[in-house]
């Protein structure tokens, strides 16, 4: 069996790696010595992958030089493709990753991505970088491939191996090899696409469509608002037709939903074309973070309190619940707001690492709110040791004219002064 490298090891490249690891000889590399080590020592600050699932991948070891993955034929990569301050794709991670293999690149090897990209990224953008660090020929030298990840963090049901896996290879037969490696750990089986580009298009819009349905859901919560009718009553009398799609309003973060579709507009206007019902739902999502805490205040300020010194408890800040993934946090934008109409703003989570929040975010989180403090509660994030607590006990952070925000109404109705 040819061995494999899996580059970068965050929440897609470990549970990779610890899964072709239990079939397979496999290195995880990741330039990050610390997290090496942790992981050697059986510890995944992520919590995708378990100390005992670790242990389990017998074929698994960590190299945090180049040295330790240079006898490999497959190199998996899956390091992050965020976008910067102006929404544009950044692929600096991407193109220092293949680098980074290029340097490594021997003849027959296979380079495959995992990274999520817009159609064409992989033939346009890092086939030239492998090709300049090797001195080797594409198609002719080597091959590459592209599978796109369909993790989801936090997410104990739905892991690789039982997620339907997209494969790809840069001619038939690497095609066939991509879609047969896979197939060896996927029980759920594999989907080969045609060419690489269309398994880039299908990555990008699957979050793309997702971040449709949230935006038309948030716009809704919007009118409704107006309205003074409760959404999530309207989607509750709305589901109960067989093929009304369950979307919920909310914040839209995370490494996927709210990056992906900027990814696929980028592309769309390189090539001239101007996507707008893609953009406008990007802008409903974007827009949510603000909308939510003007919606606060105005609750603060009916009830007589003064906003500006008023202590809010915001109750979690990653993306989602019960996962301690904070990139691209929305939760962020909430509190910014908050913060500039002049509230006093604590947040709390009992699953984000605060060293984290404070190198990412400047927040430092409190690990233990003070009873009887605030003047407003918004339960943002609501991991499982927050949504069991009842509406009394959150209430119980507040003091007597305090206001409870349950963002994602996970309370029953009316227990909450006010939900999206």
């Amino acid at each position: 069996m040819k061995k494999i490298a899996v580059i970068g090891l965050g929440y897609v490249g470990l549970p990779l790696a610890a899964a072709f690891g239990e079939k397979r000889e496999v290195v995880g590399f990741d330039i990050n010595a610390r997290r090496i080590a942790e992981l050697r020592d059986g510890v995944d600050f992520t919590l995708e992958v378990s100390r005992e699932e670790l242990a389990a991948s017998e074929g698994l070891s960590f190299a945090d030089s180049l040295d330790g993955i240079a006898d490999c034929q497959i190199y998996i990569v899956t390091v992050p493709t965020p976008i910067d301050e102006y929404k544009t794709p950044d692929l600096t991670p991407l193109v220092k990753a293949s680098e980074s293999v290029g340097k490594v690149l021997k003849r027959g090897d296979i380079v495959i991505y995992e990274s999520t990209v817009y159609p064409g990224a992989t033939e346009e953008v890092c086939v030239p970088v492998l090709e300049k660090m090797s001195g080797l020929t594409f198609n002719q030298d080597f091959f590459a491939g592209y599978s796109p990840e369909r993790i989801n963090p936090g997410d104990k049901e739905h892991r690789v191996t039982t997620i339907m896996k997209v494969t790809s290879g840069s001619t038939p037969e690497i095609a066939d090899e991509v879609d047969a490696l896979y197939a060896d750990i996927i029980t759920a089986g594999t989907h080969k696409a045609s060419s690489i580009k269309v398994a880039e298009a299908a990555k990008v819009i699957e979050n793309t469509q997702r971040d449709l349905n949230i935006a038309l859901m948030n716009e809704l919560s919007m009118i409704f608002a107006r309205l003074g009718i409760d959404t999530h009553e309207v989607l509750a009398a709305a589901g109960t037709k067989w093929n009304f799609l369950p979307f919920k309003p909310g914040l839209v973060g995370g490494h996927c939903i709210g990056v992906d579709p900027y990814y696929l507009t980028h592309k769309a206007q390189a090539i001239g074309y101007n996507p707008e019902i893609i953009l406008a739902g990007r802008r409903v999502n974007d827009n949510m973070g603000p909308y939510a805490a003007a919606a606060l205040v105005k609750a603060m300020i009916k009830k007589g309190q003064t906003i500006a010194n008023s202590r809010v408890l915001v109750m979690g800040l990653t993306f989602k619940e019960n996962c301690p993934d904070l990139r691209n946090t929305r939760v962020i934008d909430v509190v910014k707001e908050l913060e500039d109409f002049g509230c006093n703003v604590d947040v709390t989570d009992c699953w984000a690492d605060n060293s984290e929040a404070v190198h990412e975010y400047g927040i430092s989180l409190v690990p233990e709110p003070e009873k009887g403090k605030y003047d407003a509660i918004l339960l943002a994030v609501p991991h499982r040791e927050y949504a069991q607590l009842s509406a009394q006990a959150l209430r119980a952070f507040g003091n007597s004219n305090g206001v409870l925000f349950d963002l994602k109404g996970v309370l029953p109705l009316g227990q909450a002064d006010l939900r999206l």
